[in-house]
């Protein structure tokens, strides 16, 4: 029987650790902070999505030592920029025994690495077997079990195999995918794409304002995705068109509703003060800026979000400016 470390229980690690105990594997969830696993374990409740009522046999501790060198599979669930930092202070914990599950979603600032870059990058001496999972997956209706796909993307494919047989239910389906780059890519740059979906609410626009960004959106993701590496037919699947339709439709899309605040004219700084979550479509909205600088990619929906994020741009201006470009050919 597979011993399952989750790192970090946010709302997704959570309803996917408590998925994993309900199919009897031995599951155990870390936190760093010791009043967070106080309250987990007196309460069985998660601290953020009350729906979650974690089961019996789910372990909760603070001590990352003994969750990681107890454990086959390691599953990182802590937003994207802190990956790296965490891994260092505990890369002589690992071994190439584990299996390391990625189910963030980000790019790192300055590096332009995907987690499972930053991953390999701080583990190159083990040569880690990694995994990403992901795709159009809210933790609120995991954990209602209400039909969900995802896809399980790896180099190492025997590893990609066994975590997509690990976490599939009768109400999770998941797939497999050995394009682990457009996998990453996808899921990650979909968050910003939500944020302009979210401001086309706050503004007051409709339908057609979101397919338009959805559909050209995407055509700027497949382009700098294939510049990096990745297949472009990855993006028409679960982690691509699927990750982004969910995030940019979804009640549930905390980048949806960051993008919706800053419409009705909030700023940034005021919304990320009062979020109990974190929206990983800003920082990745820095690093997309700094990728299509280095590969030369026009990206003007991606620009104009992080010049509304970061260079306190009115979005309706950078709505006039995207509407009134050069006219040109549709390409894909």
């Amino acid at each position: 029987m597979e011993r399952i470390t989750f790192l970090g229980c946010g709302s997704w690690g959570g309803a996917l650790g408590n998925l994993l105990s309900k199919k009897e594997f031995d599951v155990t969830m870390w936190h760093r902070n010791p009043q967070v696993i106080n309250q987990l374990e007196n309460t069985r409740q998660h601290y953020l999505v009350h729906d979650l009522l974690f089961t019996e046999n789910i372990q909760f501790t603070n001590d990352i030592g003994n969750a990681i060198v107890n454990a086959s599979i390691i599953v990182l669930a802590l937003p994207s920029q802190k990956i790296r930092n965490l891994i260092f202070e505990n890369k002589n914990l690992f071994t190439n025994d584990h299996i390391i599950v990625s189910v963030s979603k980000g790019i790192e600032i300055d590096t332009l690495m995907t987690v499972s870059e930053v991953i390999n990058d701080v583990l190159r001496s083990i040569s880690p077997k990694i995994v990403s999972l992901s795709g159009p997956s809210h933790a609120e209706e995991v954990i209602l079990s209400y039909p969900t796909t995802l896809v399980a993307a790896s180099k190492n494919v025997e590893s990609a195999k066994k975590i997509q047989n690990l976490f599939a239910t009768e109400m999770l389906r998941t797939y497999l995918n050995k394009d682990i780059k457009g996998v990453e890519l996808g899921g990650a740059m979909k968050n910003v794409i939500a944020i302009a979906a979210g401001m086309c609410d706050g503004i007051g626009y409709g339908d057609n304002s979101k397919a338009a960004l959805m559909t050209r959106g995407m055509s700027e993701i497949s382009k700098l995705g294939k510049a990096m590496g990745a297949k472009r037919k990855t993006f028409r699947g679960l982690s691509g068109y699927g990750d982004l339709i969910v995030t940019c439709l979804s009640k549930h899309s905390r980048n949806r509703r960051l993008g919706q605040l800053i419409g009705e004219g909030k700023t940034l700084d005021e919304i990320v003060s009062n979020m109990d979550m974190i929206a990983e479509g800003i920082s990745t909205a820095k690093s997309v800026h700094q990728l299509s600088i280095k590969h030369n990619i026009e990206m003007p929906i991606h620009e104009g979000i992080y010049q509304v994020l970061f260079e306190e741009k009115d979005p309706r201006e950078s709505v006039y400016e995207l509407m009134t470009r050069k006219l040109s050919e549709e390409k894909h």
